[in-house]
């Protein structure tokens, strides 16, 4: 069975892109414009991992994260930020809230893969 993995962006073509480079790769993939977005496609789904953006409307990654930690299915799930901050303040905004790791767009596919890989094992 494959696993399942949601990834959260406002940009569809970003979206789209990173859909694409984790179904090549064999994942199945939930995708959601932003926190609520994906807060509302939930509805008690097994997701394996998350990747989400930073800055988004609505609800952003680091507020996306914490509701994720809140929700005991999702407490220990992988959560990885993609997205264009490198800053070392918004990475410890973000490892506080509970991100697992952070990929700085744009980014390579097999970067990508190599990380979900080596999270979800």
């Amino acid at each position: 069975m494959s696993k399942t993995i949601m990834t959260v962006d406002d940009s569809v073509s970003l979206r789209q892109m990173v859909a694409f480079t984790i179904k090549q790769a064999g994942y199945d993939v939930v995708e959601a414009g932003d926190g609520l977005d994906a807060l509302s496609k939930l509805n008690g789904k097994a997701i394996d991992m998350f990747i989400t953006d930073l800055n988004m409307p609505n609800m952003d990654g680091i507020e996306l994260i914490k509701s994720l930690r809140d929700n005991s299915a999702y407490k220990f799930t992988p959560i990885i930020m993609l997205t264009t901050e490198s800053q070392n303040g918004k990475k410890q905004e973000g490892k506080a809230a509970g991100a697992t790791g952070w990929i700085v767009k744009p980014f390579k596919p097999e970067q990508l893969i190599a990380v979900i890989r080596k999270v979800l094992g």
